[in-house]
């Protein structure tokens, strides 16, 4: 850490911090000095994550999709910590599997989450971001980047954020608050790890082109995009090819399709047999499934 990494004094939220990304990124952020609110659903190990990041953590069990909850956790950590300067938007669900089989109410949980709770969570965060002229961070994926059969709930949610991201770095940017955006492929987290459960999902993400197919150590990627949040750099890659897709990105689409017409209907015939799984993946997806709000 250099000195320009330095975060003493200051207060950074992250949501979906009970485990995975969010907890390595709280962790990172303690690290530099920061004191942290850590937030999401599951309350046991939101205290274990807690008391990980140091003796001035605080952690909150919250339901990213539910506004007046949010807003009230948002009071909570300024009352708490007297400010709050870094926001990372990173709590996040998937489900899998071809749309035309997908379980209505579980695509939709996915997008609320996501999207709708990436909104919420500003809403929320940003008045007092405001006072401090802080750095707001945005979760996205290589999902947004390359949108993928079946995983369009996941896909279209994180393009979505992305977008919600941009719109929101244009809002606040006369106000001093500065939108980062953070990409990451396929990182070992319980997400990943659940999708990986189901065969089908798993060999059609192996068979896609190097270096696509691999999956990536989570400490790495949390580093990265931690340095990103701290510089407030507009845009963050947890992984370094991920620049050169963003800028190959408008000839994605069709390679993808040519991809899916060769391989695709294999995939699908597999996952069909298999039973069509179309819950939630993980262990944070199990957490929202336990959750009537479905947040995450």
């Amino acid at each position: 850490m250099t000195r320009n990494e330095d975060l003493s004094g200051q207060v950074a939220v992250v949501t979906g911090a009970a485990r995975g990304l969010g907890l390595l990124l709280a962790r990172s952020l303690a690290r530099r000095g920061a004191r942290v609110a850590l937030l999401g659903l599951e309350p046991e190990e939101l205290a274990a994550a807690a008391q990980s990041c140091g003796p001035d953590a605080a952690h909150w069990t919250v339901d990213v999709t539910d506004d007046a909850a949010m807003h009230a956790t948002a009071a909570d950590v300024a009352a708490r910590f007297g400010r709050i300067d870094l926001v990372v938007a990173n709590a996040g669900i998937a489900t899998g599997g071809p749309v035309q089989y997908s379980d209505a109410a579980t695509f939709a949980r996915v997008i609320e989450v996501n999207l709708l709770g990436s909104a919420a969570t500003a809403r929320a965060f940003v008045p007092a971001l405001r006072e401090t002229k802080g750095h707001f961070f945005q979760v996205a994926s290589l999902a947004a980047l390359c949108a993928a059969p079946m995983m369009a709930a996941y896909c279209a949610s994180k393009a979505g954020v992305e977008a919600f991201a941009h719109c929101l770095r244009a809002e606040l940017a006369p106000h001093g608050v500065t939108v980062g955006i953070g990409y990451l492929s396929w990182t070992d987290t319980d997400m990943v790890r659940g999708a990986d459960q189901d065969a089908a999902l798993r060999d059609m993400r192996a068979s896609l082109p190097f270096p696509a197919n691999r999956t990536y150590p989570l400490e790495p990627t949390a580093e990265r995009l931690a340095r990103g949040i701290v510089r407030r750099s507009p845009h963050v890659y947890g992984q370094a090819w991920l620049p050169a897709l963003q800028a190959a990105r408008a000839v994605v689409p069709t390679v993808v399709t040519r991809f899916a017409r060769r391989r695709l209907a294999e995939f699908e015939d597999r996952w069909l047999a298999a039973g069509a799984n179309t819950r939630l993946v993980g262990a944070g997806g199990a957490a929202a499934e336990r959750n009537v709000g479905g947040g995450a």
